[in-house]
């Protein structure tokens, strides 16, 4: 794949050092609003993007726009989802958005889907922390509020999530911690005054969600329409 890169902090760096070591090409770096227009679809299979939350929706336009199959792991811009997605219809494009590109928490999404479910039948009650280095800038991380949503949806008596411990059994809530130098760990915990069961997913490298990119990358750009990574989790 020829490949662009939106965006070229930590995370761009890194994928583009995986997309290099699986046999792609990386075409352009965009790294600031200004080489957006170098962007078209004959030089381009493929744009990833990684970069601000202020500028994720104009950059994602750009590429549905110019008809280059997008993916975007920028957090904190997702209000604006719905209208990127009917873009992506309405020019018959390529989009996906995830909070996490790693195959591992992906697979940690699905199974404490599948737990929420049963544990919501169960009085079992829920609660999520998450512990990040402290140059994360968003709390909750992306990937705590994906799994939020994930048990929301399938607990009927919970309404919502908020960022602090929460003694309302109505109210999920999520506690962060930011500590300097600790890999990124996420636990989900279902307790009730007998019992416990934890999950939890630590990422050691940031190479796990830059080679999350790139297969998703491989298996996305040839196809049309808007994707989720639970799409490409249940398609392999």
């Amino acid at each position: 794949m020829k490949i662009a890169l939106i965006g070229y902090g930590k995370m761009g760096k890194a994928i583009e050092k995986i997309a290099l070591e699986y046999g792609h090409e990386i075409s352009l770096i965009v790294a600031d609003n200004s080489d957006l227009n170098k962007l078209n679809n004959s030089a381009i299979d493929l744009a990833i993007e990684f970069t601000q939350p202020e500028s994720a929706f104009n950059n994602v336009c750009h590429c549905l726009v110019e008809g280059i199959p997008v993916i975007s792991g920028t957090t904190g811009w997702q209000h604006d989802l719905g209208l990127v997605e009917d873009l992506c219809e309405e020019k018959n494009g390529t989009f996906l958005c995830a909070s996490n590109f790693s195959i591992g928490v992906n697979l940690f999404f699905e199974l404490n889907k599948w737990l929420a479910k049963k544990m919501a039948q169960l009085d079992f009650k829920p609660t999520l922390k998450e512990i990040h280095h402290t140059e994360k800038k968003d709390s909750p991380s992306g990937t705590a509020i994906t799994l939020a949503e994930g048990i929301i949806a399938s607990h009927p008596s919970i309404i919502e999530w908020i960022n602090d411990e929460s003694t309302d059994h109505k109210k999920l809530g999520i506690v962060s911690e930011r500590t300097p130098n600790v890999p990124g760990t996420h636990t989900v915990s279902y307790s009730t005054p007998l019992e416990s069961i934890e999950i939890t997913h630590t990422a050691h490298d940031r190479s796990i969600f830059a080679e999350g990119v790139v297969k998703v990358g491989e298996w996305i750009h040839k196809k049309k329409g808007v994707f989720t990574m639970s799409d490409f989790i249940n398609d392999n």
